[in-house]
């Protein structure tokens, strides 16, 4: 059975508290610390003080900065904070998946909202699914999260302090020993893998996301490759450019249909943009090349997009783009229309693309008994809110 626990993690600076460091750049951090009256000839030294303890040590507590007087330390703490997301729950899948509901204060007027971080051990690395915004715009039929209206975008500081807050958990940090049941992969990191692939379109929130990312690859901040940074978009086409000019990372391209009146249906963004223009965009995404794949994402859907004609225009759409295809098995979740596809046609479909030379492999479902797996992410206030309606219609009903 999968583990469920209530735990009370850190909060972030509420509205009108002390501002978190984390998701600052360098630029942002030597202000904040010119603000409280620190000579500008040290404000570069203590910036990269400060880039180390956060980033390289993951400090939760000006008090372990031990190469920072006291007496600064304490000027820090009275002016600062280093807040991790408050975790709501935690829960392990039976195959080792972890999944955090963190919860980030109000801003402005608004209420508290929540996301859903996710991360997966596998043989030779740990991917840490991360969130870029509360909720979604696109409604892409077959995915949970497109179900929950848009909130608010996250900001650098939130996308961030999911991974802090992932690090922390997992014990994934020099000196420290992993969590229990958590095996370290074979980087020796435990996050060695970033997908920005959670709740939200990413490019949607791209200034955001974008500072959040540049910290992620960041030499001296987490110091992840960025081919080991991917961005999963389902198509905001004039962003892609831009995304892989100014960060570097990684592509994965949301597709699952290879006809635009299908694609239409699942993914509502293509009305807008278009496969032609889409793939437009992948063949000129910065950096591409056969070391450099983009990947394309294709749920298989049982009689919708799994025929093997469908395998067939799918390998003549990508012909010329450097390309991984990752087919994933349809994860259900209550009240989609939608079912996976049967095992044996998601092999046949993979045979087809495999012969014609690329890389197709068949994800395997991970986390789908604690709804972690892809397309089932979803805050938990939101589905609480959907069962107490649906008990009081049925009040009102009987």
């Amino acid at each position: 059975m999968p583990e469920h626990s209530e735990l009370t993690g850190n909060r972030h600076g509420q509205a009108g508290e002390k501002p978190s460091l984390v998701g600052m750049t360098r630029e942002q951090l030597a202000r904040a610390l010119a603000g409280i009256g620190i000579p500008e000839r040290q404000a570069r030294m203590r910036t990269a003080q400060l880039w180390h303890w956060l980033y390289i040590r993951g400090a939760t507590d000006f008090a372990a900065m031990t190469n920072v007087s006291k007496e600064l330390r304490a000027e820090f703490s009275h002016h600062f904070s280093l807040d991790r997301p408050e975790i709501v729950t935690e829960q392990v899948s039976e195959d080792g998946t972890r999944k955090w509901l963190l919860r980030f204060p109000p801003r402005g007027a608004g209420r508290p909202v929540e996301v859903e971080t996710v991360y997966i051990p596998e043989e030779g690395r740990g991917t840490l699914c991360v969130s870029s915004q509360v909720g979604c715009t696109l409604s892409c039929t077959f995915c949970h999260t497109g179900t929950q209206k848009l909130v608010r975008n996250l900001l650098p500081e939130e996308i961030v302090g999911q991974v802090l807050l992932a690090r922390d958990r997992l014990g994934d940090y020099p000196g420290h020993s992993p969590a229990d049941g958590v095996v370290a992969p074979a980087t020796g990191r435990l996050v060695s893998n970033i997908v920005m692939m959670g709740m939200g379109e990413p490019l949607y929130n791209y200034d955001n996301v974008k500072a959040a990312l540049l910290i992620a690859a960041d030499g001296d901040g987490i110091g992840l490759s960025k081919r080991r940074i991917t961005l999963s978009t389902s198509g905001v086409v004039p962003m892609i450019p831009r995304i892989g000019a100014e960060t570097g990372v990684m592509l994965a391209i949301s597709l699952h249909a290879v006809r635009d009146e299908l694609r239409d249906v699942l993914v509502p963004l293509n009305r807008k943009y278009p496969i032609a223009e889409l793939l437009a965009a992948c063949r000129a995404y910065p950096g591409l090349s056969n070391a450099r794949r983009i990947t394309f994402e294709y749920v298989m859907l049982k009689d919708v997009n799994d025929s093997l004609a469908d395998a067939r225009e799918l390998v003549r759409l990508l012909a010329g783009i450097p390309a991984k295809i990752n087919l994933i098995p349809f994860n259900p979740w209550p009240g989609t229309d939608y079912e996976c596809s049967d095992w044996a046609q998601i092999e046949r479909f993979a045979d087809v693309v495999n012969r014609a030379g690329y890389a197709s492999p068949i994800r395997t479902p991970r986390g789908r008994d604690i709804l972690a797996a892809c397309g089932q992410l979803k805050s938990e206030t939101e589905r609480l809110r959907i069962r107490e309606r649906m008990a009081l219609e049925a009040m009102i009903a009987g």
